[in-house]
């Protein structure tokens, strides 16, 4: 199976052409940035498809990174997943940021729990924690640090994610401390390709994977403008 994973969710544009049945990456390409998604991402893609050397209608499913993250940013790689697949004639799915980042420390074969985080703001983290084995212990969701800490309780965990930092540096004094702390700025585009190829299409759109509201309102009307409408 011929799979191009793309991300653009946290603070990398990446693409990636995985061939399952060679077990290896054809190409892959990733840069870091929290901006510039939208310009840089085709490009991008462009490339990577010619260092692998196949057309787009060779590829068996296009794979995207979901959420949670920016959500300019999600809305441009679930746009050029969705508007590839669609030109080629392939599925899309989606694979969460959140089990990305598990998935790398999962293949390890660790039997600690991992916690992957994700920088939520103003205070509150992204997270969810899966056992060594990869089975899930906390679905994914959004808390304040504090509570996201208080999975200290299964043991000294693995913290990963670009908010790994994060809790590290608020971890109780009198819990378990973490047995590594790897801060990544955005998941591993090889992992993202394999969980797409693992993926059921039926049961893992490529849409976004919303945990929260956006932070952006619409503004309020002025008064003349309330008088108008009321």
């Amino acid at each position: 199976m011929l799979i191009l994973a793309i991300d653009t969710a946290l603070e990398a544009c990446a693409a990636a052409v995985l061939d399952t049945d060679a077990g290896e990456l054809l190409a892959q390409e990733s840069l870091l940035m929290k901006r510039g998604h939208a310009e840089a991402l085709m490009p991008l893609i462009a490339r990577v498809m010619q260092s692998a050397g196949l057309a787009f209608t060779a590829l068996d499913r296009i794979a995207v990174t979901t959420g949670p993250g920016s959500f300019t940013g999600l809305r441009v790689g679930i746009s050029a997943a969705r508007g590839l697949a669609l030109a080629a004639g392939k599925p899309a799915v989606g694979v969460t940021t959140l089990s990305a980042y598990a998935a790398a420390i999962v293949s390890r074969n660790e039997t600690v729990p991992v916690i992957s985080a994700i920088d939520a703001r103003h205070d509150h983290v992204y997270f969810q924690i899966v056992a060594g084995d990869g089975s899930q212990l906390v679905r994914p969701g959004v808390a304040p640090i504090a509570e996201a800490i208080a999975a200290s309780q299964f043991g000294a965990p693995h913290l990963v994610g670009n908010a790994a930092s994060i809790l590290a540096e608020r971890w109780p004094t009198d819990a378990t401390q973490p047995v590594a702390v790897d801060a990544q700025p955005a998941p591993d585009i090889g992992w993202i390709a394999w969980l797409g190829a693992a993926a059921d299409p039926e049961t893992n759109p490529a849409r976004p994977f919303y945990l929260k509201a956006p932070d952006a309102k619409p503004a309020a009307l002025p008064p003349l403008a309330q008088a108008a409408t009321s």
